[in-house]
């Protein structure tokens, strides 16, 4: 029997998992022309939910994963285990499968 989720909150990564929410492309041009959903390109950015604790390394101390709740990062275009809920959808991605983390530095 499966288990029904009524939010993200109740997901809780483990180990070196990061639970993200992929960015939501523009459904409209910059000249105000609505673009067909399924047109819309899935973005490669996502949103840090959260993060798990880390992994083990062979000496049995804790690896901390390399971004943080509310970080921007990047993710592969396919991978990830998706978790939906109600109409949205989350990604479960290992911190070593993000590729890299996105700051506003100019």
């Amino acid at each position: 029997m499966a288990t029904t989720l009524r939010s993200i909150r109740g997901v809780v990564p483990l180990l070196d998992r990061i639970l993200v929410q992929r960015m939501k492309a523009e459904a409209k041009t910059a000249s105000g022309l609505y673009i067909p959903e399924k047109n819309v390109e899935k973005l490669s950015e996502a949103k840090v939910l959260a993060v798990g604790p880390g992994a083990l390394d062979k000496d049995g101390k804790r690896i901390t994963p390399g971004v943080a709740p509310g970080d921007r990062v990047l993710i592969p275009p396919f991978g990830g285990s998706t978790i939906k809920i109600g109409d949205e959808d989350y990604l479960l991605f290992r911190d070593s499968e993000i590729l890299a983390k996105l700051t506003d530095e100019k």
